[in-house]
């Protein structure tokens, strides 16, 4: 087994916690049972990784934020300057612990706060944070090689966003978790969400996208954010100046089962582990080669992050 297998494989791996300012190892308690986010899951979070030690898309993943606190009426308290130098805090306890100098998870989880039990927000008295730092999770071996198998969700459909808009990161990920455990237990590794109109939205923690055609006639088709997902920023990074630089029109449409055979590659957008190919979608078959669009597109990327974090030295963590 590699490195990188090893510690894709690892069950519990050490995960370093900043609960508003007091540093401490994650498995150390921190909240109060009275606390919302706990209660009720009236919470809001962004996830963050790095490349070259360099926090990955820091404005567009903060200016998300921002749209969650709103949309829930959750005042921040805090600038973005004064979260960015706890995280350098919680980063450097990291890897003091640990002394891995690979690339790095960050999760800024903020909650209403605490109060009296009910619902209504009034009775919380400030909101808080807990910051979570561990290595970034990467692809086995099999799965960068050999692809994700996938399947569709049959018993649960994207909650709607006149419900709970799924274009909101907040503390409730039910509906996603209901509909993964499906998938995990007819044995994909993850699962695709229709809308209730019938249409794919996304995965229970990734966007999707799909290649269409060969050549310089391929394109890169994915579901709008009408069908209701969250605008991913991998996603957004990709179809802009990545699938430009990766010769690859964009396109996006709605998109429903029956038109699955109709593509020629398939792949998962997500800021942990950028683009990850898709070999099987239940009985549409996808091949996961080192030529195809999709290992181009990943490439691309690559080389994306990497000037990123070239022309971003302040967000060095």
């Amino acid at each position: 087994m590699s490195a990188a297998d090893s510690r894709a494989s690892s069950a519990s791996p050490f995960v370093q916690a900043n609960t508003d300012g007091r540093l401490h190892s994650a498995d150390e308690p921190s909240l109060s049972p009275l606390n919302r986010g706990f209660l009720y899951g009236d919470a809001i979070y962004e996830v963050w990784r790095t490349y070259g030690g360099v926090v990955f898309a820091w404005e567009e993943h903060w200016t998300r934020l921002e749209r969650s606190a709103a949309a829930l009426d959750l005042r921040l308290p805090w600038s973005p300057a004064d979260i960015l130098g706890q995280i350098r805090r919680a980063t450097a306890a990291y890897r003091e612990r640990t002394a891995d100098t690979g690339e790095l998870y960050i999760r800024l989880q903020i909650t209403r706060g605490e109060g009296r039990i009910g619902l209504d927000p009034a009775l919380a008295d400030r909101p808080m944070y807990v910051l979570l730092v561990q290595g970034c999770p990467v692809l086995t071996s099999a799965q960068a090689h050999h692809g994700l198998r996938l399947t569709v969700a049959r018993t649960i459909r994207r909650n709607p966003a006149a419900a709970l808009d799924p274009a909101w990161k907040t503390g409730n990920y039910l509906n996603n978790l209901q509909a993964l455990r499906e998938a995990r237990s007819r044995g994909a590794d993850e699962v695709l969400m229709l809308n209730l109109a019938g249409e794919f939205t996304e995965a229970a923690v990734c966007n999707v996208a799909w290649i269409r055609g060969q050549g310089a006639a391929a394109e890169l088709v994915t579901p709008p954010l009408s069908a209701g997902i969250l605008p991913g920023i991998t996603r957004q990074t990709v179809l802009g100046a990545v699938a430009a630089s990766a010769r690859l029109t964009v396109r996006e449409e709605p998109i429903r089962p029956e038109a699955l055979t109709g593509f020629s590659e398939c792949m998962l957008l997500s800021t942990t582990k950028d683009i990850v190919p898709v070999a099987q979608i239940d009985e549409a078959a996808y091949p996961v080669r080192p030529d195809s669009a999709t290992a181009r597109l990943k490439q691309a990327f690559a080389d994306f992050a990497g000037r990123y974090a070239a022309g971003h030295a302040a967000q060095r963590v």
